[in-house]
Parts: C-alpha cells; structure tokens; sequence
C-alpha cells in the first residue's frame, strides 16, 4: 500500500485539470501491467444526495491506467498525461479510492472481466481523447465505453449515477462500495500524515 502520499490539487466534482503533462518517457516508464483484463467504473456518490460528483474509469489492458476525466487526483509519484493516470499499481487504486471517499462521499467501483481486445481498444481511446473540460467526466467516460463491443448499449450522458446505473445492467458485474469518514477533499485524503 503507498503509504505518505503529497496531492497538488483539489476535487470540486468534475473540475476542470490544471495539472501539466508529463513526458511521454515518464509515462512510458511509469507503465504497469496488472494480471487479467478488466475496467473499472468510479463513480464518487454524495452520501446526502445521492447525486454523483464524478466519474473516473480504470482501465487494465496491456497496462493499468486510471482514465479521470477533469479529475484532480495528482501526486508527483503518479505520471499523468491528458486526464490519463499512469503506473496504477494496487497501491494507487487504493489511494485513488481514498483520496475520494470522505464524510461527504464515497466511491462506488463496478468491475468487469473484458477480453484483451477490450481493454487494448479502451486503452487506445483514454489515451487519446485528450484532456476533458469541467463537468464532461460522465459524458466523456460514456462516450468512450459505448465505442467499444460490449459496450454500444451505454447512452452518453452528464450524470455519474446514470452512467453507474447502465453498468449495474450489464452481465458479471462487481460493485463495491467504499466509504471513510474524514472531512475535507481529495487534498485532505492524499495529504502526507503528521
């Protein structure tokens, strides 16, 4: 498990990334490959509302990639490039969900077994979609699932809820559910210990 972790920037939703790009020798060294071909859906749910407040996709293909469309998860330790997060070992995907999980949030994850033909094609369309503005990340992570087999079914879409909803009706899903009890952001939840 990463432990210490040192965030830069803040989650406001779907908030628009003012982060950098790293180099592609940055990303290419950070690559990890996981075992299996799987995805991922994140989706962050208020506790008091129930509306979602973002969507995130992780992709394990060829290599394991969080997809965080106008996210805010950064540390200098995890490479990004266009809303892509690179080098996700379980350590990560762990802080991941922690940085999100808060007093006023949790994380509802839904996992699914894809063929590596799958996860190479998601893979190809997370890395080059580019960089998503504010309050796209539903839209894009929909539109991005639903061009690839398997997926057509998924109608894009704004809402976070409705996008995890469409995926619960899809064959051998798991679905977790991940809470914490802190206050604060995702600043708060990848802070370095005292």
């Amino acid at each position: 498990m990463i432990a210490g972790l040192a965030a830069v920037a803040l989650l406001a939703g779907c908030a628009a990334d003012t982060g950098g790009d790293d180099t592609i020798e940055q990303i290419t060294a950070a690559a990890y490959d996981a075992p299996g071909t799987s995805i991922t859906l994140f989706t962050m749910v208020n506790n008091r509302t129930g509306a979602g407040g973002h969507s995130s996709l992780m992709v394990n293909g060829s290599q394991q990639v969080i997809f965080d469309p106008a996210g805010s998860f950064r540390d200098p330790r995890v490479a990004e490039r266009a809303d892509v997060l690179y080098g996700i070992t379980p350590g990560w995907v762990q802080a991941y969900k922690s940085a999100h999980a808060r007093e006023s949030h949790h994380v509802v994850t839904q996992e699914i077994n894809v063929t590596p033909e799958q996860a190479e094609k998601l893979l190809r369309l997370v890395q080059a979609n580019g960089a998503v503005p504010g309050a796209y990340c539903a839209n894009a992570t929909s539109g991005i699932l639903a061009q690839v087999d398997g997926f057509t079914g998924i109608k894009q879409t704004f809402y976070p809820v409705k996008l995890m909803e469409q995926i619960a009706l899809l064959p051998d899903v798991k679905t977790m559910k991940y809470y914490e009890d802190d206050s604060g952001n995702v600043l708060d939840g990848v802070r370095l210990p005292q």
